[in-house]
């Protein structure tokens, strides 16, 4: 690994910060989303209700707890960490005509206290917290008008942090809005703020989000080059590899298709235009986009400077469309693994998806998420996470052989999440990726007290190991 090579985590701000109605902060998509499992799906509700347990609204009061949090970060040695803004704490309820300075002042004295300990601040600017008037008002993203309020947030965000924050990241998974699962309508809210069984057409509101969202991208990379010449944006993506069930043929075409379907956005941000097999492939579904002769420039000025990718699990794709399906789509490997949340486990798998983005894009690729979620325990005071660490010994170890042996360009590695937080899927504190345990519930109960587990000490030495192998 290279000196400048970034090791560190990722977190966003409806899962940690809490305060959900301190600071001026509005109201969000993810403050109406309750307690959920692995077998029920988080239900929204249209206003908050007495009784209802809301995980988010205290998240592990990160929005308090942030300088004893970034101080564990720094004893095990990170160099990176990646959080979101909450864009209902800079514009309360989206289109306000002025910002809210308290919700400004809030990250700069977050970000200033990564700089302290020389922890590059890697900013995330749509990480599913949407203001819930947005969503009222203007129909989410599927409104072209959306676009323009996301673009000046986002302007507002990067001049104030200007010559603090240089790597920026536009959006988080948005290309799972085609998600087809049991699943689809969660992943909708979480994206969006709306649920694609509200829509007649679903082919429809997945075009016309997914347009606007990739045209928003262009848009704010263009402005913020144009804010200041060094900052670098990307994107991340949430990349599940497919393999093929069999060796027949048609399995080999899903399983490229089921691995494929969602790079469109990806080819939008990074080669120049919105790619023509897609507008051709709306075209022969009737669909009509608002595609404006001044979107052609944006797309062309606007294309990201790097790729960010989530990776969890690869899954298995059949022509025999039958059984049950896995949480992207695809079907259950038999060969691998599984944790009790269904995701399997594949270390080669994240080899496969870097090498499969380098070799088509060409751009520097960060790892800004990878972890295993785990049911656990304090014992006599301690969390003996042993699968954890053996989770990601053997993840680095294929990160290792994608940069040596593969020469894939990849500028970092970032563990989700470093510090418990709540599940955006679930709503759960128990299904817990920290090297760092919250002492809260799923009922939201606890003393929130930070506990060091296993894995917190061997990721400190391996971390400290790198550090001396550049010395």
């Amino acid at each position: 690994m290279k000196q400048s090579f970034l090791w560190g985590g990722s977190i966003s701000a409806h899962q940690c910060e809490g305060a959900y109605n301190e600071g001026g902060k509005g109201p969000s998509i993810m403050d109406y989303v309750g307690v959920g499992s692995k077998d029920k799906i988080r239900q929204v509700y249209s206003h908050i209700e007495e009784g209802v347990v809301y995980p988010n609204h205290t998240g592990i009061d990160f929005y308090h707890r942030y300088k004893e949090d970034i101080a564990l970060f720094a004893e095990m040695g990170f160099t990176a960490l990646r959080i979101s803004i909450d864009w209902s704490r800079i514009y309360p309820q989206g289109d306000d005509v002025v910002p809210n300075q308290e919700g400004l002042n809030f990250y700069h004295k977050v970000i200033d206290e990564l700089i302290k300990y020389d922890i590059e601040p890697i900013v995330t600017l749509y990480h599913f917290e949407i203001p819930i008037h947005i969503v009222h008002q203007y129909q989410s993203w599927y409104n072209r008008q959306t676009i323009d309020l996301f673009v000046r947030y986002c302007q507002t965000v990067m001049k104030s942090l200007k010559g603090k924050v240089k790597r920026w990241i536009t959006f988080n998974e948005m290309n799972h809005i085609d998600l087809d699962s049991p699943y689809s309508d969660t992943f909708t809210y979480i994206l969006t703020g709306l649920r694609c069984s509200q829509f007649n057409d679903k082919k429809e509101f997945e075009a016309r989000v997914s347009y606007h969202i990739s045209l928003a991208n262009a848009k704010v990379v263009k402005m913020a080059h144009e804010i200041d010449s060094s900052n670098q944006v990307g994107c991340v993506f949430g990349i599940t590899p497919f393999y093929p069930k069999t060796c027949h043929p048609l399995d080999v075409m899903k399983a490229f298709e089921d691995s494929h379907k969602d790079l469109y956005q990806l080819d939008a941000m990074t080669k120049g235009e919105y790619p023509k097999y897609k507008l051709k492939e709306y075209q022969k579904l009737e669909i009509n986009l608002d595609i404006r002769s001044e979107d052609i420039n944006d797309f062309q000025e606007g294309t990201i400077d790097f790729i960010g990718v989530n990776y969890y699990c690869s899954e298995v794709s059949s022509f025999d469309d039958s059984g049950e399906k896995a949480m992207f789509g695809g079907y259950f490997n038999p060969y691998l693994e599984e944790t009790k949340w269904g995701i399997s486990i594949d270390p080669i798998g994240l080899r496969y998806v870097l090498n499969m983005l380098d070799r088509y894009y060409h751009l520097p690729i960060l790892i800004t998420e990878n972890g295993i979620g785990l049911n656990e325990k304090v014992e006599d005071g301690y969390i003996h996470d042993l699968s954890r660490i053996d989770y990601l010994k053997k993840h680095i170890n294929e990160l290792n052989k994608a940069i040596e042996e593969d020469s894939v360009n990849c500028i970092g590695y970032l563990v989700w999440g470093p510090i418990d937080l709540v599940s955006a899927t679930t709503g759960e504190m128990k299904k817990r990726y920290g090297f760092i345990y919250v002492d809260k519930d799923d009922e939201g109960k606890g003393t929130y007290k930070r506990i060091k587990k296993d894995s917190f000490y061997w990721f400190k030495d391996f971390l400290s190991q790198q550090k001396r192998s550049h010395k």
